[in-house]
């Protein structure tokens, strides 16, 4: 038994060298990507369509119910202890701050890492790879980059519109439960948004779409040869991004409090 797990925890850290290379290798070809690989900018509008603009649907909704509870449950409370005022910096710090990019990144591994990471496998297994390496074309310059850039894009831009949409989606509900706070909520909200708490919504946002993108990538091309290894690919992809999400959401929150 201990020789098993000492087996996999050498294993485990003998992969870390090829992952911070392969981490840094995506870094390195980004900045120079605008410059270059043209053909491979309609990867990103592609990748941009499929994570983007089509999860809009899904993020109105979520972010609008999100922040329509939160108005209905945090006011009936706070107006029985008398602070109603409060319900802007509640709505302001979950909806923008903490669960919003949360979110919106597990809505972006759901639908995008495992596409991303079947599709890396499945081109894998059928010697695609092969065929581009042969070609002299660099498969982490034309696959892996622009997925990169498109999935971080678009948990970035999802993240704004789900800040957008969850915290003026209450006002409507405003009218129902008190027309006079309504009256006064979006211009009471603005002054509870501060330049921190924009700040960190856009560092979670971009970090989280990095973590999804590479760790996607990462896990499509880490296959062999066996197409029973594509779903498991999939799997792995969600499952270590949840991981990494949560990880880089706790680490930021704890970096944050000590500003």
């Amino acid at each position: 038994m201990f020789q098993k797990v000492g087996k996999r925890v050498i294993s485990s850290f003998s992969a870390v060298p090829y992952t911070l290379g392969y981490i840094g290798r995506i870094f390195k070809s980004s900045f120079s990507f605008i410059k270059k690989m043209k053909a491979a900018r309609k990867i990103i509008v592609m990748q941009l369509l499929f994570t983007f603009i089509e999860a809009l649907s899904i993020i109105v909704v979520l972010s609008a119910a999100l922040g329509s509870a939160l108005y209905i449950i945090g006011y009936s409370f706070l107006l029985s202890v008398g602070q109603t005022s409060l319900i802007y910096n509640l709505i302001t710090v979950i909806v923008m701050q903490e669960l919003g990019p949360v979110l919106v990144a597990f809505v972006v591994t759901a639908r995008s890492a495992t596409a991303i990471a079947t599709e890396l496998a499945g081109m894998v297994t059928s010697h695609q790879i092969e065929s581009l390496v042969s070609y002299g074309i660099d498969p982490i310059n034309y696959l892996v980059v622009p997925r990169f850039i498109g999935v971080t894009l678009s948990v970035f831009f999802l993240n704004l519109y789900f800040a957008f949409c969850g915290m003026l989606g209450p006002a409507f509900i405003a009218q129902f439960v008190s027309p006079v706070a309504a009256s006064g909520y979006v211009s009471n909200l603005l002054q509870t948004v501060s330049v921190m708490t924009i700040v960190i919504s856009v560092i979670k946002s971009l970090v989280f779409g990095m973590i999804i993108s590479i760790t996607a990538t990462y896990y499509g091309f880490n296959v062999e040869r066996a197409s029973t290894e594509i779903p498991i690919a999939g799997i792995q992809a969600v499952t270590k991004s949840f991981l990494g999400i949560i990880l880089a959401d706790v680490v930021i929150v704890i970096l944050s409090l000590m500003l």
